[in-house]
């Protein structure tokens, strides 16, 4: 299986609905996110769970994670369980993460059940979760991310403008690098008819310093990838500042102006690296 060094696109898909996941697994989302929490009514949550563990026996095509019940719920338990040692599973992801604790059991007790840990991803959807962002993101080594769940959050602390998330938003991205992971995607955009509304909102995360994001339909996929690639402006001008930097190292000016030392260097290079999204091999 091979997997962008950098995934932009994370499909959901909700676990009681396996066409709904074949569909997802041919979409060309980097991640396909199989739902067993909010997506899935309550009296279909066992065959969710049965359904995903059928199809994660064998590797899947692309990598998928699964968002389990509720950590303190009564099938969290199970899901785990159940699903930790397949090996179509690629990650977990732990909705309503309140405290380091919350991660850490789950890392003690369900991650090494295949041998090699599984990798974990922290959602915050509380007042609480945001002000423990760091304490989560560096709780155990198997946290691999963390990510905000809005939708929640904003029912939390009443905000009812987007622009009230921001600070929330700043946080988790940078807990995220305090803690040595990968930035975080961005939240849904609930509104899959709004595509002018889906562009501008990843504008906006994207200045934020999140990469990329996850989507509820595959129409929102080239939406969000586009615009969290790097322009044809953006690569030429990182390709000039690394090809100045080979030429003569230290701080310099540009002919074009612009002042170049090795952090302007460090973050040309890494545009550079997600133009071309090398892929690795899982």
């Amino acid at each position: 299986m091979t997997v962008p060094a950098f995934p932009l696109t994370w499909l959901y898909a909700p676990g009681d609905r396996p066409d709904v996941v074949v569909k997802a697994l041919a979409s060309g989302a980097d991640i396909v996110l199989i739902d067993l929490e909010d997506a899935v009514a309550p009296g279909r949550k066992e065959y969710a769970r049965d359904a995903t563990a059928e199809l994660l026996s064998d590797p899947p095509p692309v990598p998928v994670h699964v968002r389990v019940n509720t950590l303190d719920g009564p099938l969290a338990e199970a899901d785990l369980k159940t699903l930790s040692p397949l090996p179509g599973l690629s990650g977990l992801r732990l909705p309503k993460v309140a405290s380091p604790t919350d991660v850490a059991h789950v890392a003690e007790h369900a991650a090494p059940a295949r041998g090699d840990g599984i990798p974990l991803y922290a959602l915050l959807e509380t007042a609480l979760g945001v002000e423990h962002a760091f304490a989560i993101a560096s709780a155990h080594p198997a946290v691999r991310g963390i990510g905000l769940g809005e939708a929640d959050l904003r029912a939390d602390l009443g905000v009812r403008e987007d622009a009230g998330l921001d600070w929330a938003r700043a946080r988790i991205v940078l807990a995220a690098r305090a803690a040595g992971l990968s930035p975080p995607a961005q939240s849904i955009h609930p509104d899959i008819r709004d595509l002018e509304g889906l562009a501008a909102s990843c504008a906006h995360g994207r200045t934020l310093g999140f990469l990329g994001r996850a989507a509820i339909h595959p129409r929102q996929l080239p939406v969000i990838e586009r615009a969290y690639l790097p322009t044809p402006a953006e690569v030429e001008s990182a390709e000039a500042v690394v090809e100045a930097a080979g030429i003569e190292p230290g701080a310099q000016a540009l002919p074009d102006g612009r002042f170049v030392d090795a952090a302007v260097v460090a973050c040309a290079r890494r545009t550079l690296a997600l133009a071309r999204r090398d892929a690795v091999t899982a």
